[in-house]
């Protein structure tokens, strides 16, 4: 960024008079423009546009992979630092998922995404 410009009495006083300081704005305009490829990897970081894809992979893959009867009552909603979270619609499907499901889901995500992308799973009413 450039140096911020010192504000002469002039500035001051036309800030003053307009009720509004355009300082800022004349600041930015003199800023230079900047390559769309330096701007854009800041950008997808940001955005975490990766870790969407991510999700959205996940959610297509338990869709195929998973029991049709499991599906219609647990989705998976966010994945994070290797837990994958999933929403259930009730607490029986909850309790049936927990119980008796649990292993072979985990088992299924993680020989389809590997063993440090899924490490758990959580399920929750949701």
């Amino acid at each position: 960024m450039p140096p911020k410009p010192k504000s002469s009495a002039r500035a001051r006083i036309l800030a003053q008079w307009r009720g509004v300081d355009v300082t800022p704005l004349e600041i930015a305009r003199a800023t230079a423009a900047r390559r769309a490829g330096d701007v854009l990897p800041g950008l997808m970081k940001e955005l975490r546009l990766e870790a969407r894809q991510a999700e959205a992979e996940i959610v297509k893959v338990w869709n195929s992979l998973i029991d049709p009867a499991v599906t219609a009552h647990a989705q998976p909603a966010n994945l994070h630092k290797g837990t994958l979270f999933v929403n259930v619609d009730s607490s029986v499907w909850l309790s049936e998922i927990v119980r008796y499901r649990r292993k072979e889901i985990l088992d299924r995500l993680q020989h389809s995404f590997g063993k440090t992308t899924i490490q758990k799973i959580s399920f929750r009413i949701g």
